[in-house]
C-alpha cells in the first residue's frame, strides 16, 4: 500500500517520522468527515462556526458539511452562500446533531446534548464558570469526546481562538467606551482620545494579554493617555516593546492602582485566568472613588470579572450604574461583530479539520496533535479536565493516560 504524500509531508513538517505500521494505519484511516454546524440557540450568540469559504475548502478536501438552515443568518451568511459552497442545508435540527462531528460556537445546552448520539465528537467553547454539571453528566452517559476551542493550542503553544477573540474584544471594548461617553448615550460628552489644547482621555487597562494589548493599541491610536496594570513583568515588557514608550505600565499594587482609577475616564478589565476564575483586583471602595460618569468595560466577566461591582449584563441591556460609574459587563463582546468573529474562528479551524481528516478522525488528531489534545476536556465520556473535576467534585483522568490504552 502506498502512503499519501500529503501525510508524509505533514509528518516531515513535524520533524519526526512515525513507525511504518503507524503510518500505514493513518493512511488506511484517512477519509471523509461528516461535520454538522447548528444554528446557535444561546441567547445573543450571533457567530457561526464555519463560514462559506471554509465550507468550500473542506468540501474540496472530500468532507461532508451539514449546515442547519439560517445558521449563518446572524453573521450575514445566507443559506444560498453555504449551498453554493457545497454544504447540505438541513431543516431538521436533529440531523445536524447526528453528524460524527458537531462544530459550534457556544457550549452545548441540554436540548442539544439530548439530540446527540453515542460516541460523537463535539467542538465548541467551554466557558467553565457557565458549564452546568448536568450537561457534563449527560455527555458522559453518551460517551462524548469534547474539545474546548478556548483551551486548544497551536504549534507555538498559544491559544489561537482565544487570541483572535481577544483581539476583537480589545479593539471593540474601546469603541464601546467611546460610545458610552457620548452625551446622547447619557455619557459625560467626552471624546475618547485627545485633540490639541485639550487634556486627553485617561484609559486604565487591567491585564497585558491579548485583550489588553489591542485595547491599548486602539486607545493610543485615538490619542488617549493609557496605563496598563498586570502582575506579569514579562507581559508588561512585551507590551511596552510592542507599542512603544507612550504607554505607562505597572505591577498591580492597590495604592498605585487606586490612584490611577481615581483619574481614569475609562477602565478596561482584561485579566484572564488559566484556571477559569479571574481574580477580583478592584474593590467596591476603589470603584466608589472613581470619577462620576467614568466607564468600566469588564471583558473578564465570562470568568467572573475583575471588579467587585461587576454583574453579568447582555447586549440588549448592556450597562448599569454603581457609585455613578457606568458598568458594561457583557460576556460575549465578539458577537457585536459576528461576521468578523466567524471568519476568525473559521480560518483557524479549516486547516485543523482538514488535518483531522488526514489523521482518520478526531481520535487520530487527538493522538498525534498536542495542541488539539490540549483542548480535550472529555474523552469517550471520561472527564479529562482537572479544573472541571475539582469544580464539580468529579473523577477525571489525564488524557495522556487514556491514550496509552489505545
Amino acid at each position: 500500500m502506498k502512503t499519501d504524500p500529503e501525510i508524509m509531508k505533514s509528518l516531515m513538517k513535524e520533524g519526526r517520522l512515525l513507525p511504518q505500521e503507524e503510518m500505514l494505519e493513518i493512511a488506511r484511516k484517512k477519509g471523509s468527515l461528516k461535520i454538522g454546524v447548528p444554528k446557535e440557540n444561546t441567547y445573543q450568540e450571533r457567530r457561526v462556526a464555519l463560514v462559506p469559504e471554509a465550507v468550500s475548502l473542506l468540501v474540496a478536501n472530500g468532507h461532508e458539511i451539514l449546515i442547519e438552515t439560517k445558521a449563518g443568518e446572524n453573521a450575514s451568511f445566507s443559506d444560498q452562500a453555504y449551498s453554493e459552497a457545497g454544504a447540505e442545508i438541513v431543516y431538521d435540527r436533529k440531523a445536524v446533531f447526528q453528524c460524527d462531528i458537531v462544530f459550534k460556537v457556544s457550549p452545548p445546552i441540554e436540548e442539544e446534548v439530548e439530540m446527540m448520539k453515542v460516541g460523537q465528537t463535539l467542538i465548541s467553547a467551554l466557558q467553565i464558570n457557565l458549564q452546568p454539571e448536568m450537561i457534563l453528566q449527560k455527555m458522559k452517559e453518551k460517551k462524548i469526546t469534547a474539545i474546548a476551542w478556548d483551551y486548544m493550542r497551536d504549534n507555538d503553544g498559544h491559544f489561537p481562538v482565544v487570541s483572535a477573540m481577544g483581539e476583537i474584544a480589545g479593539n471593540t471594548s474601546i469603541h464601546i467606551a467611546a460610545e458610552l461617553l457620548n452625551a446622547f448615550k447619557n455619557g459625560k460628552g467626552v471624546m475618547l482620545g485627545g485633540i490639541a489644547g485639550v487634556q486627553p482621555t485617561e484609559v486604565v487597562i487591567l491585564g497585558a494579554g491579548t485583550v489588553g494589548e489591542f485595547a491599548a493599541r486602539s486607545a493610543l491610536g485615538l490619542g488617549c493617555s493609557v496605563k496598563v496594570f498586570d502582575n506579569s513583568l514579562g507581559k508588561l515588557r512585551r507590551l511596552q516593546t510592542g507599542v512603544g514608550n507612550r504607554i505607562y505600565t505597572s505591577i498591580i499594587q492597590p495604592k498605585v492602582l487606586s490612584k490611577a482609577l481615581m483619574r481614569a475616564d475609562v477602565v478596561i478589565g482584561a485579566i484572564r485566568s488559566s484556571f477559569g476564575k479571574t481574580p477580583c483586583v478592584v474593590s467596591s471602595e476603589m470603584v466608589s472613588n472613581m470619577k462620576e460618569g467614568a466607564i468600566i468595560i469588564d471583558v473578564s466577566i465570562d470568568q467572573g470579572g475583575c471588579f467587585e461591582t461587576s454583574e453579568i449584563t447582555n447586549h440588549k441591556s448592556p450597562t448599569f450604574d454603581k457609585y455613578g460609574v457606568t458598568h458594561f459587563c457583557v460576556p460575549n463582546i465578539a458577537s457585536r461583530v459576528s461576521r468578523t468573529a466567524s471568519f476568525a474562528i473559521s480560518n483557524i479551524f479549516a486547516p485543523v479539520l482538514i488535518e483531522m481528516g488526514e489523521k482518520g478522525g478526531s481520535k487520530g488528531l487527538i493522538k498525534h496533535n498536542y495542541g488539539f489534545r490540549s483542548g480535550v476536556y472529555m474523552y469517550n465520556g471520561t472527564l479529562t479536565s482537572e479544573v472541571l473535576g475539582k469544580i464539580f467534585d468529579l473523577d477525571y483522568k489525564e488524557i495522556e493516560l487514556l491514550l496509552m490504552g489505545m
